[in-house]
């Protein structure tokens, strides 16, 4: 079963580099829109938000702009997610060859 599942990761953190390697442009951060009289939510603009080395950052988005933001902003979740999979699965994958090389 061991040796199995490391074959089963070792295919999956494969898969994981190539799909990295597809993605294209990203940013962090988080779209909204914003209002300049919220009451009667008009005179709407885009507004970015994102913490980058420890500081909070904002930045106002042309409304022509907004859709490849928010295609950055997807491709930049697909990377954490991505990243934070083949972490998980190196971890498993180096326990697993530690309890085999134990084994008589």
């Amino acid at each position: 079963m061991t040796n199995k599942r490391l074959d089963e990761i070792r295919k999956r953190i494969h898969k994981i580099k190539v799909e990295l390697a597809a993605i294209d442009d990203m940013r962090p951060g988080s779209l909204t829109r914003q209002y300049k009289d919220p009451e009667n939510q008009s005179g709407a603009y885009y507004q970015l938000s994102y913490t980058r080395q420890m500081k909070s950052r904002t930045e106002y988005v042309a409304r022509d702009c907004v859709r490849e933001l928010r295609r950055e902003i997807a491709n930049y979740k697909r990377f954490k997610a991505l990243t934070a999979e083949w972490v998980a699965l190196s971890i498993e994958h180096s326990r697993l060859r530690m309890k085999l090389a134990r084994r008589p």
